[in-house]
């Protein structure tokens, strides 16, 4: 849960260590049992991300030491892990096509530069307190973009599970391709494959804690190692570097204009992913836990973590929910889990690289296999459907153009759909009248049913900010009710408790709206007026129009002034 001032004010005046104190002793060796497990299950699974983001496996390695440990000793979220994720992964991959060669040192620094980019449209973002943005993206349409990068991801990896060259420009490419050549599969390589499934998902449905991955990947070395599997035709990684990563700006990449102009949107929908995402995650656990979380002061940890990626040779990173789940499934509940995997990382970089080099790449496939699988949610896009199908088509037209169009186009997509969803509940808000039963009890009901709460007198609410595209419709429905009233109508109140704006164009056509009802000899009145849309109404000009007598602060007060005013006439 998240109180704005609570956490600027923590923000200002204990800006780092946030995610780790206060440190609670008798929880610090569960921290870091939470984070030698995490580091068991996220290891396989950062190296699979590379096979996404079409980086060398080492990468992976990294995305996990310097990145991690930057937004734990910076962010404010005691729970967010934060590392290589699929879907800015596919992102990435999708945004630097044409640019560079997979895994080649121009694709690396290319990667690089994209991570900073991110990080600079974060921190560009906590300037501008911008961590609202990550409100206007959906879950709806965060469903469908998810769920086609999951199934665009698991496509790609049926090749290398298969052992076959694969091929074409799309999915539905690919598997015209995978089908075609389906007859040159090897099948120690798709055994190598099953084998990888089976352990990591028998593993999970003994007990999720078991690291079913990091088993099954030491196994698929030890076996490649004894059985010389490349002998076999199954390809394995070859030689991977150890040693810390170096540190310095991408090199070896052209830079110009035109490649800028290339970059800055694939790092635009970079931002927007890990921005939603990231906060998503961070408001999820800090509501379980009851704690505090500031997204603007998150927005710095996370931008210092790309910055960390762009600088030690590696890929954009997210907050990223698999790895936070882990986490808390292991019973980590601060930073310090995370500060503990980079420790084991670190160890793995500078001792244990050299078995790698036997692991077959199918291991990667089938790992990167499950992470789409498990994308692909399914269970979300039934549940929007049989409860909102407007919105389930939204999803499912964000998933298709991911998979046919491109992910980066998909999230594009997936903002606007966003914005026109909220649009679209503003655009013709559910209005009702006031309404007086048998027993005198006032309620809401429908406009349909054109209510007077006493004879001649209607109150009207207007049950949303008035803006310029809801304000015609506000209009329409007013001279409808005018004009439909029965008996005819001496006074209109708008109820306009439930507004908390009104834009230039809205007070425009209340004041015509006015003017209408006024050459008609019906009076318009307000109700409910807050301070704010008093100022908007002096703003506008419309309190001198309407008259200090026209402002009402209770309906009570409204009957009670209508029926002097009968009285008198």
């Amino acid at each position: 849960m998240s109180t704005t001032n609570a956490q600027e004010k923590s923000g200002r005046s204990f800006p780092i260590l946030q995610g780790i104190l206060p440190l609670d002793r008798s929880k610090i060796s569960i921290d870091i049992v939470a984070g030698i497990t995490l580091a068991a299950l996220a290891i396989p699974e950062v190296m699979g991300y590379t096979k996404i983001a079409g980086m060398p496996v080492v990468t992976g390695l990294y995305t996990i030491l310097i990145p991690t440990a930057l937004f734990a000793i910076f962010g404010s979220s005691r729970h967010l892990v934060v590392g290589a994720d699929s879907a800015t992964a596919a992102i990435m991959a999708a945004g630097l096509v044409g640019l560079a060669s997979s895994g080649s040192p121009e694709y690396v620094a290319y990667a690089g530069i994209l991570a900073l980019l991110a990080a600079a449209l974060l921190i560009l973002a906590r300037i501008i307190q911008l961590g609202f943005i990550a409100d206007f993206l959906s879950r709806t349409v965060l469903i469908g973009f998810l769920t086609g990068v999951g199934i665009q991801v698991a496509i790609g990896q049926i090749p290398g599970m298969l052992g076959i060259p694969g091929g074409g420009t799309g999915p539905v490419q690919n598997v015209i391709a995978d089908l075609q050549q389906i007859g040159q599969t090897n099948i120690y390589t798709l055994a190598v494959s099953i084998g990888v499934l089976v352990i990591i998902v028998g593993s999970r449905m003994i007990n999720k804690k078991i690291p079913g991955p990091l088993i099954a990947v030491i196994g698929a070395i030890i076996v490649s190692y004894l059985v010389n599997l490349s002998s076999y035709g199954v390809a394995v990684l070859g030689t991977v570097p150890g040693g810390l990563p170096s540190i310095g700006l991408p090199t070896g990449a052209t830079l110009n204009a035109s490649i800028l102009q290339q970059l800055l949107p694939v790092a635009f929908s970079i931002f927007i992913v890990i921005l939603a995402q990231s906060a998503a995650t961070s408001r999820a656990y800090a509501t379980r836990y009851s704690e505090t979380f500031s997204e603007n002061v998150d927005l710095v940890g996370l931008g210092l973590a790309n910055v960390g990626a762009g600088l030690s040779g590696t890929f954009v990173v997210n907050g990223s929910p698999t790895k936070t789940q882990m986490v808390d499934s292991a019973g980590g509940r601060s930073q310090l889990a995370t500060l503990t995997t980079a420790v084991i990382v670190l160890i793995v970089l500078l001792f244990l690289t050299k078995p790698l080099a036997y692991m077959p790449e199918a291991v990667l496939s089938a790992v990167v296999f499950l992470i789409g699988y498990e994308l692909v949610d399914y269970l979300g896009m039934g549940k929007i459907y049989a409860q909102r199908k407007v919105e389930f088509w939204v999803a499912l037209i964000t998933a298709l153009v991911v998979i046919f169009v491109g992910v980066e186009q998909g999230i594009l997509l997936a903002i606007v759909l966003s914005l026109l969803m909220h649009t679209r509940h503003g655009y013709k808000p559910k209005n009702s009248v006031l309404s007086v039963d048998d027993a005198g009890e006032r309620h809401l009901v429908p406009v349909s049913t054109h209510a007077q709460i006493t004879p001649g007198l209607m109150i009207y609410r207007f049950n949303h900010s008035m803006y310029y595209a809801n304000a015609e419709h506000f209009s329409q429905e007013v001279l409808d009710l005018v004009n439909s009233a029965d008996p005819p109508l001496t006074w209109l109140c708008v109820d306009v408790s439930a507004m908390d704006d009104i834009d230039f164009s809205a007070a425009a056509t209340l004041k015509e709206t006015y003017d209408l009802l006024k050459e008609k000899g019906v009076k318009m009145v307000l109700v409910g007026a807050d301070e704010h849309i008093h100022r908007e109404l002096d703003l506008s000009e419309l309190t001198q129009l309407f008259g200090e007598d026209a402002f009402y602060e209770s309906v009570d007060d409204v009957e009670t002034a209508y029926q002097a005013a009968a009285d008198n006439t």
